[in-house]
């Protein structure tokens, strides 16, 4: 990939970051786990108790990004090896931390990717908040994860090509 690409990916992909870092940290600090439970049931305790805990990692996981890309971005002398890593991060700790969380609260189903509607299936049905976040987010990260696919895999064996240590 050329050193112009690489640039303007990383200025495009830290915009997004900071789209969904703004939205997480919205969310986190308007809802807690007493405001998300509106009745006393034990498996809505536990869906959003891994709803939370996985939206506060990635949200960790996304301003690491977004400082490595800002880092990248600053430099006199543009890294591209740098910034190229950085990238395949953000594909393998931000897009897949949301679309693979640990705690499974929500999945994609691809069979709804094309037709228009939300790909997003919630394992409980949550609260129109925490619904409407993640539903925002897909949408950010399904740009993120089109943008960065050459992160997913050619990325790495490029450089196992080159002989290079990863």
């Amino acid at each position: 990939m050329a050193t112009g690409q690489v640039k303007n990916l990383c200025e495009t992909t830290r915009t997004k970051l900071k789209e969904v870092i703004a939205k997480m940290e919205l969310f986190l600090n308007h809802y807690s786990l007493p405001q998300l439970l509106t009745e006393n049931d034990p498996a809505m305790d536990e869906f959003y108790r891994g709803y939370l805990s996985d939206t506060r990692h990635l949200l960790v996981f996304c301003e690491v990004a977004y400082e490595k890309l800002g880092v990248s971005l600053r430099r006199p002398n543009f890294n591209e090896d740098f910034a190229e890593r950085t990238l395949y991060d953000v594909y393998h700790n931000c897009v897949n931390g949301f679309y693979y969380p640990k705690n499974e609260c929500y999945s994609e189903d691809g069979r709804y990717a094309y037709t228009g509607q939300d790909a997003i299936r919630f394992r409980k049905k949550p609260s129109r908040e925490a619904r409407n976040l993640t539903i925002e987010l897909s949408k950010i990260f399904e740009e993120m994860r089109e943008d960065l696919a050459y992160y997913e895999t050619d990325y790495m064996t490029q450089r196992r090509m080159q002989g290079e240590r990863v």
